[in-house]
């Protein structure tokens, strides 16, 4: 790469590579990136005095990962997630002060992922994730208590620049507790109120009948699957004509029921490891003094998403790839990687595993500048070596990441992070 990359940052071309464009690998070999927008992608496209030239060495160049189910706590994590090929997080539930604050900070900034979020959740008073409230990870934050509260709620969440609306269906049966949970009747006017002021309504569901729950009530989307039973024979028909998409995070479901721990596997990959942060280390690594594992209520099973996740992937309902991350062992970034093997476990392709954390979230999303590579889109790019589509966990080999054409420095990371 040439040495004065500070000079044109944001404009460079990038040949000798196989181009994943979101869907499928495609025959170009060369991607063309200017002021931080990707102009050209072909084959044999000649480089110009102007360009940083990069070899990518016969690796695989994907569209920057997109991980559609994360909790931020600060603006490191988004950090964090950039220095493990995670170019946009898609936050699912974040404190007023807390979403302004991490705007703010990070506005204009290629060395962090971008963010969306749906700002406050709703939820029935005391019920989840009040409990992060008593534990001190949350300040007190606004509930909904009756219809007559849901339009102020939802204006509410738009003045705070909410990119779309969260609403929280769990009692806690399937973690051996009981809360409070939202009436239908209220499910189902926040779905309403959601759409008339131009958000999306995504779901978060633990058991089947929230699940159906939400997808009568006309939810968009559904963050999680059910681990309370195995599917219905209907619930992917009834899914897939409702035209939603669902963020199954498998790997926290893994975590919860005391399955496999993916994550703790690579904590020591030579292109993962050394960028973990000591905090991020501390989260995936199992500690058996404070085990995020829980015993769950018989029936209750880790299993039942995956095969929920098979049986939507054979109905064609989209799946996306999210990680809930800074959830129990989940850490940013680094664990996007873990639910792309999940999702490939669960009966998904490696191609249609990288179509999730791709292509799928910026169609779910509208999210029409990321996502692909192609002409027009914006240049958040990751290289690894390997093909992805062929073997999964070539995602891990990571060469270079780029955030709209900026070349992210993983050293200089490292060190910031005193990896």
């Amino acid at each position: 790469m040439d040495s004065d990359d500070s000079l044109r940052a944001g404009s460079l071309l990038i040949t000798n590579v196989r181009v994943f464009d979101g869907v499928e690998i495609t025959e170009d070999d060369s991607v063309l990136v200017r002021d931080g927008v990707i102009e050209q992608v072909g084959i044999g496209i000649t480089a110009t005095p102007d360009l940083i030239t990069v070899d990518g060495g016969g690796g695989t160049l994907l569209p920057g990962l997109i991980d559609a189910h994360t909790h931020v706590t600060a603006a490191s994590d988004l950090a964090i997630a950039l220095a493990f090929g995670v170019t946009t997080e898609l936050d699912m539930f974040c404190t007023t002060e807390l979403l302004a604050e991490v705007r703010t900070s990070t506005r204009g900034r290629t060395d962090h992922a971008d963010l969306r979020s749906a700002g406050v959740g709703a939820a029935a008073p005391g019920g989840h994730p009040s409990q992060l409230v008593q534990w001190g990870i949350y300040p007190a934050f606004p509930t909904v208590a009756s219809i007559d509260q849901v339009d102020a709620f939802v204006a509410d969440r738009v003045a705070e620049g909410a990119d779309y609306l969260k609403i929280l269906l769990e009692d806690g049966q399937t973690f051996g507790i009981e809360t409070p949970a939202l009436e239908p009747e209220v499910v189902r006017a926040l779905v309403v109120a959601g759409r008339a002021a131009g958000l999306l309504t995504i779901s978060h569901v633990s058991t089947h009948a929230d699940a159906d729950l939400a997808i009568d009530a006309g939810v968009d989307g559904l963050a999680h699957l059910f681990i309370d039973r195995p599917p219905d024979a209907d619930f992917a028909r009834r899914a897939a004509d409702a035209g939603i998409f669902v963020t199954p995070t498998l790997t926290v479901f893994e975590a919860f029921t005391g399955g496999a721990r993916r994550e703790a596997a690579f904590v020591d990959h030579p292109r993962l490891g050394p960028y973990l942060d000591p905090r991020s280390r501390a989260s995936v690594i199992p500690d058996p003094d404070q085990s995020f594992q829980m015993t769950p209520p018989a029936g209750v099973s880790h299993e039942h998403a995956f095969a929920g996740t098979a049986a939507l992937r054979q109905a064609g309902v989209p799946i996306l790839a999210g990680t809930d991350a800074a959830t129990g062992r989940s850490a940013h970034g680094f664990c996007l990687h873990a639910e792309l093997a999940a999702l490939v476990d669960a009966g998904l392709s490696p191609a249609e595993a990288l179509r999730a954390a791709t292509a799928a979230p910026a169609e779910a999303f509208g999210l029409a500048d990321r996502g692909r590579i192609e002409a027009g889109r914006s240049a958040d790019l990751l290289l690894v070596d390997g093909d992805p589509t062929a073997d999964i966990t070539a995602t891990r080999e990571i060469r270079e990441i780029w955030r709209q054409g900026v070349r992210f420095d993983r050293e200089a990371h490292r060190k910031a992070f005193n990896v």
